[in-house]
């Protein structure tokens, strides 16, 4: 845990850096990890001073709260509430994803059905403002409206030097059944069911995702927390790897601790690009590198050099679009999205992940987030697919994930904007509350220092 005055030193040293930012100069901050797959300029400003800001300050059982700096990975705050059989609601799939990051750039994971996003369960949250300024924003009083504005707000309206979340009560382990559907329509049925009564065949649901490999063959994974172990839990750190476990069997178990983990060794499927899956590559990668953050690494490095884009020119191979994206999809439209995807982009397996928008007080509780506006009371499926697609003659780059970006607004659906976007401006304004973003903008960074959401997500400079 980190000392409260060592907090208030780091913020203070925050403060002082971005003091330092010549005016008109890009801010950003200075981290070592991302997971993010916009384009980015490099910087010509140092960026501002986040040392001392990665940890937790406590974690108080009994209320089952934590209070959480802002550029903590989700890593280490799993690693200080689990001894204290407690997670946060929900906890994003991969290690070094940040609570701030979480909640200003939305995050998603099997508990997402019930517990909705990571900013549903953050009670107040300090944010260093484009004026320079430390505010605590809550639900309602004088900052109201930036914590409503915070969420998807990427940075463009200031940064989370500490939040306070709530926690759930975890056990040992994970019991999963894995479900294996051949029609869509009746996978978005259970969906629905599940949703409904966290239940499925007369047992609880405690977290829900699932993957398709082809609208033919798409699977359910249902997880409940038991404290029960009928024999070892499975181990997918190792030669194992986790998402080729759903098509051979139907139950399996794993400890809690490597339940939230189990995307993060092969970043989902993704490893399969650097040959980590083979069995040979795999027993010589060392296991400590079997992560995503390395990963990204590999593909950031691949972004500056273009190593392997000249190889394939120089083998005659056309072009590849990069196709990373997550898309949020109406429950009762889902199906209809899935089988167009496989017609017209046809990237394989895809990630299923039930949303709906936390309800603490029950039914019709759930309260809006004016930047990334789902409907509350309505049923989501986050659909993540992350590659690349060959260029086809006489297309350009980026005409997959336009065609993308268009589907998912006429299904009524919104998507991530971690990574690629082509939006227009007034578009974007629509689909991701424009007014709203301004009004805060010019309360909280009236000098507009801070980057603006559109140009982080969309503008290439």
């Amino acid at each position: 845990m980190h000392a409260v005055r060592d907090h208030d030193s780091a913020v203070a040293q925050l403060r002082r850096s971005y003091a330092a930012v010549p005016p008109g100069e890009p801010i950003r901050l200075a981290k070592r990890t991302s997971n993010l797959f916009r384009p980015r300029n490099a910087p010509r400003a140092p960026g501002l001073d986040v040392r001392g800001l990665g940890g937790v300050l406590t974690v108080d059982p009994a209320a089952r709260t934590a209070d959480v700096q802002g550029m903590c990975t989700y890593e280490d705050l799993v690693d200080a509430t689990l001894p204290h059989d407690l997670m946060p609601l929900v906890v994003p799939q991969l290690r070094t994803i940040t609570l701030g990051g979480a909640v200003t750039g939305l995050g998603i994971e099997s508990t997402s059905f019930r517990n909705g996003l990571p900013h549903e369960s953050v009670v107040e949250l300090d944010v260093l403002t484009g004026a320079g300024e430390i505010v605590t924003a809550r639900p309602d009083g004088p900052h109201a409206d930036l914590f409503a504005a915070f969420p998807n707000s990427l940075g463009s309206l200031g940064y989370a030097t500490r939040l306070r979340i709530e926690l759930q009560p975890v056990r040992r382990f994970v019991a999963l059944r894995n479900v294996r559907f051949t029609r869509l329509a009746v996978l978005a049925d259970a969906i629905a069911e599940i949703s409904a009564t966290r239940a499925w065949a007369g047992e609880p649901v405690d977290a829900l995702d699932g993957v398709m490999f082809s609208p033919g063959e798409a699977y359910l994974v249902l997880g409940s927390f038991t404290d029960d172990a009928a024999g070892p839990p499975s181990d997918y750190t190792g030669q194992d790897i986790y998402y080729r476990s759903l098509r051979r069997r139907t139950h399996d178990l794993l400890t809690t601790y490597d339940y939230l983990w189990r995307w993060d060794t092969d970043w989902f499927w993704c490893s399969s690009a650097f040959g980590v899956q083979h069995p040979v590559v795999r027993r010589v990668w060392p296991a400590r590198w079997r992560r995503s953050d390395v990963y990204h690494r590999l593909v950031r490095w691949e972004h500056r050099h273009r190593v392997a884009a000249r190889i394939d020119r120089w083998r005659g191979q056309p072009a590849r679009e990069r196709v990373v994206q997550d898309v949020e999809i109406p429950l009762d439209r889902t199906a209809d999205f899935l089988h167009w995807f496989a017609r017209t982009v046809g990237m394989t397996p895809v990630w299923l992940c039930p949303l709906r928008l936390r309800e603490p007080d029950g039914p019709g509780s759930a309260r809006p987030w004016p930047l990334y506006p789902l409907r509350p009371g309505r049923d989501y499926v986050n659909v993540g697919f992350w590659g690349s697609v060959p260029v086809a003659e006489g297309a350009a780059d980026g005409d997959v994930n336009r065609a993308i970006e268009r589907e998912v607004s006429e299904l009524g659906g919104h998507k991530s904007l971690y990574s690629d976007a082509y939006y227009d401006r007034a578009v974007f304004d629509r689909l991701y509350g424009g007014d709203t973003w301004r009004a805060v903008k010019d309360r909280y960074d009236p000098d507009h220092r801070l980057t603006g959401l559109y140009e982080k997500a969309v503008a290439r400079q």
